[in-house]
């Protein structure tokens, strides 16, 4: 038979923004990060994505090189201090579906595991405050004296997701057909198309069309998409609304 697992992506799946910005944002406060990094570099595009004339992907990528770069020769113990301040403040800013689907899985006696490509040190703390089995994020190595060496092992593109869903699936003997998954951006395809039960939370453009172009996921993916006060179940053969009209 086999452990029924639950699958999700943090970072627009469950949380409703980034982790890695609102860290970002905490370091240049607390002056880890110099302010001028951020108004040299950063404002326009974040911005223009604001203004909804920018792609909120360019911005995050953006910012993602800075992070790393700014935040070699930091001490470890440094940045756990502004990254238990983050989840502490922002750790309850999630979506209500991914929440109460967190806490479904857990009273069914689901396995419950959290890959995100946000920091390990962020992705931990996120994982503990909602008890999940076991959680992967991406590693930021530290050299002797505990400082960020600047190098990392992404988890935030589809090929790293499912090399830790197969580890996982190893470990934790878990049933794919019976399982779940949850994801918002191309990043968890593989995620999505290895179980049985996929669901898509708030989309972007670029998933959408890659659902409704993969025959097996049209055919077996929910999309969730949660407004305001309202929670959205639509069917892959949703239309598509120009924004150039």
């Amino acid at each position: 038979m086999g452990n029924i697992a639950a699958f999700f992506d943090i970072d627009g799946t469950l949380y409703r923004n980034s982790l890695m910005i609102q860290h970002f944002k905490k370091l240049i406060k607390y002056e880890v990060i110099d302010p001028s990094i951020w108004h040299n570099h950063v404002k326009h595009t974040y911005h223009e994505w604001e203004k909804r004339y920018g792609d909120f992907e360019d911005y995050l990528e953006e910012l993602a090189d800075l992070y790393v770069k700014e935040l070699k020769g930091v001490n470890k113990s440094h940045i756990d201090f502004i990254a238990s301040q983050v989840i502490n403040l922002n750790g309850d800013k999630v979506y209500k579906y991914a929440r109460k689907r967190i806490d479904w899985h857990k009273k069914n006696g689901h396995k419950v595991f959290f890959i995100s490509g946000s920091p390990d040190f962020l992705v931990e703390k996120m994982a503990k405050k909602y008890g999940v089995t076991q959680y992967k994020g991406s590693k930021y190595i530290v050299d002797d004296n505990n400082n960020f060496t600047g190098e990392l092992f992404r988890m935030w593109d589809s090929d790293n997701k499912q090399r830790m869903i197969d580890e996982f699936v190893n470990k934790f003997n878990v049933n794919l057909s019976k399982s779940y998954s949850y994801g918002d951006t191309t990043g968890d395809v593989s995620m999505l198309k290895m179980v049985g039960n996929p669901i898509a939370i708030n989309p972007n453009k670029d998933l959408l069309l890659t659902i409704k172009g993969d025959k097996d996921l049209y055919y077996k993916t929910t999309i969730i998409v949660e407004r305001k006060d309202i929670i959205y179940k639509l069917n892959p053969d949703v239309e598509l609304v120009k924004s150039d009209f």
